[in-house]
């Protein structure tokens, strides 16, 4: 076997090494050559060492602002609260869910939605903050300097943002749950909130038909006068138009739960069952199995003919102001359970502005420094001697002369 000079590593002859022989490089020699060298490693890692502490003490401070927040949780005691009115939308709602295995997932994921990131950036004026020109560059420094950690073991949500200024990362790490809840407020998240939205706008469409249906009737007093009914034609009347009313807003409550319960749930055959049996009682009131608006039989006895117009004006009132009654009652029912459940977050620590700084870490910059310095310099000396043996072996330097002249060597095609 062959082996290394300490210092220069030579080769023990000027001969290639033929097939089978290797070199033999013990960790002695490695030691004493890093010994002979020791004056360039400690200059090399001291030069590092002082450069990363400058650099560490022109670095500025920044600081790093947390809040922890409590989301939303699956039931709430508005939910419970409509069990016990024997609601089956109430009871659907303590039982149904979104789907979603992990909902703090979905809270992360809005935190983060281009419509809270861009409200952050108007609101403290993160392009000239972060020396951005597009707003889409100022939203990509904002979430390097913002941070949210989902803990699955507490189910609580940190929040964290990064600024120069103390102050401002607490102010601004309190904003940014506010520009969420801001979000969220025009968001149907949970399931109370989806049926506080649909019976909404089915509440506002039989407002619009309750105000058309008086303003009808008006009209009709204004050309006919005031009728006076007997009691009979009166009590037929009112029945009639009370079981279409409940009839139509049961058809509405069944609309709203097909939404997100199957045909084999309990509560919505219940409500089918309901549907049905007052679809009967209106069908044996009216004499046939449609029971519409023109269906209600009255001699004309009960009804002078000058008044017939009047009737009909006066059902529609009674009909849209039932309708209007039952939606009600659904929609604030529905506000109620989405207030206890709550798409609102709670917040158990608001962000304070910290009294510690949070980088830079002048301590691990330097000692990092120090190691790559330090490798830096032990890998440079390896390869000078190596380079050296190399040049000191005559058979190795005719052939390192051979391949540069085969690729400095012109081809015969090139001109």
């Amino acid at each position: 076997m062959h082996t290394f000079d300490t210092e220069t590593l030579p080769q023990s002859n000027t001969m290639p090494p033929q097939s089978g022989d290797e070199y033999e490089i013990s960790v002695l020699d490695l030691l004493i050559l890093l010994t002979r060298r020791k004056r360039f490693i400690i200059i090399t890692t001291g030069v590092f060492v002082g450069v990363s502490a400058i650099i560490a003490l022109l670095l500025p401070f920044r600081f790093t602002a947390t809040t922890v927040i409590l989301p939303p949780q699956n039931q709430s005691a508005g939910t419970a609260l409509m069990s016990q009115l024997s609601s089956p939308m109430a009871s659907l709602a303590a039982s149904s869910g979104l789907g979603i295995k992990n909902p703090n997932d979905m809270y992360v994921a809005m935190f983060k939605s281009r419509t809270v990131e861009d409200a952050m950036v108007q609101r403290f004026d993160l392009m000239t903050e972060y020396h951005t020109k597009r707003r889409s560059d100022a939203r990509k420094a904002f979430e390097s300097q913002s941070d949210i950690e989902n803990n699955a073991k507490d189910g609580l949500i940190r929040i964290s943002v990064t600024d120069r200024d103390p102050r401002r990362a607490a102010e601004m790490t309190n904003a940014y749950v506010e520009e969420y809840r801001k979000l969220s407020g025009t968001l149907a998240i949970t399931e109370a909130a989806q049926r506080r939205l649909f019976f909404e706008e089915q509440l506002a469409q039989a407002k619009d038909n309750l105000a058309n249906a008086e303003e009808a009737l008006k009209k009709t007093q204004q050309t006919t006068g005031v009728i006076q009914m007997d009691s009979q034609a009166r009590a037929l009347i009112e029945s009639a138009t009370s079981l279409r009313a409940q009839i139509a807003a049961k058809e509405v409550e069944i609309h709203a739960m097909r939404s997100f319960a199957s045909d084999g749930n309990p509560d919505l055959q219940m409500a089918e069952q309901q549907l049905a049996g007052w679809q009967a009682q209106l069908s044996h009131l009216t004499g046939n199995r449609t029971g519409t608006e023109d269906d209600l039989i009255l001699s004309k006895g009960q009804v002078p003919g000058a008044g017939l117009e009047y009737v009909r004006k006066l059902r529609d009132v009674r009909y849209y102001d039932t309708i209007f009654e039952l939606l009600a009652k659904q929609f604030e029912m529905a506000k109620l359970d989405e207030a206890r459940q709550g798409a609102l977050i709670q917040v158990v620590d608001p962000a304070i502005p910290p009294d510690r700084k949070s980088s830079p870490k002048r301590a691990l910059i330097i000692l990092g420094a120090a190691l790559v310095g330090f490798f830096i310099a032990v890998g440079w000396v390896f390869i000078t001697a190596a380079l050296e043996n190399v040049q000191k072996n005559l058979a190795y330097k005719e052939r390192i002369e051979e391949l540069r002249g085969n690729l400095l060597k012109k081809s015969p095609n090139q001109p």
